[in-house]
């Protein structure tokens, strides 16, 4: 099995910046067949939106809403993969999520981490 643990969240200003962690570990030969990584976020309500992804040939897609404020890149060699945001709105506020997932093969995801954007 495959354990994500997110790390970053808070609360932050409107306009600022956060940077959200995201450490696989278990076991290595699952992790090293998944071929795409991405953040999502949930609200209550909602369902679950992609937020950014990422695959291991570092092909990267972002919604239209997080082109240009999102970047996500990623640590092959350890197994970790991030999340840089910037000028966040009270609209970004979500419980946000890790997942790693080879597509019809394996689907991992953390246990999430809230970000709230409030002055």
């Amino acid at each position: 099995q495959v354990q994500l643990v997110e790390s970053g969240g808070g609360l932050v200003q409107p306009g600022g910046s956060l940077s959200l962690s995201c450490a696989a570990s278990g076991d290595s030969g699952m992790i090293s067949s998944v071929n795409f990584m991405g953040w999502y976020r949930q609200v209550p309500g909602k369902q679950r939106e992609l937020v950014a992804g990422i695959t291991t040939g570092d092909s990267t897609n972002y919604p239209g809403y997080a082109q240009g404020r999102f970047i996500i890149f990623r640590d092959a060699t350890n197994n970790m993969v991030y999340l840089h945001m910037h000028s966040l709105k009270p609209e970004d506020t979500a419980v946000y999520y890790c997942r790693f997932q080879r597509a019809g093969i394996s689907d991992f995801w953390g246990q999430g981490t809230q970000v709230t954007v409030s002055s």
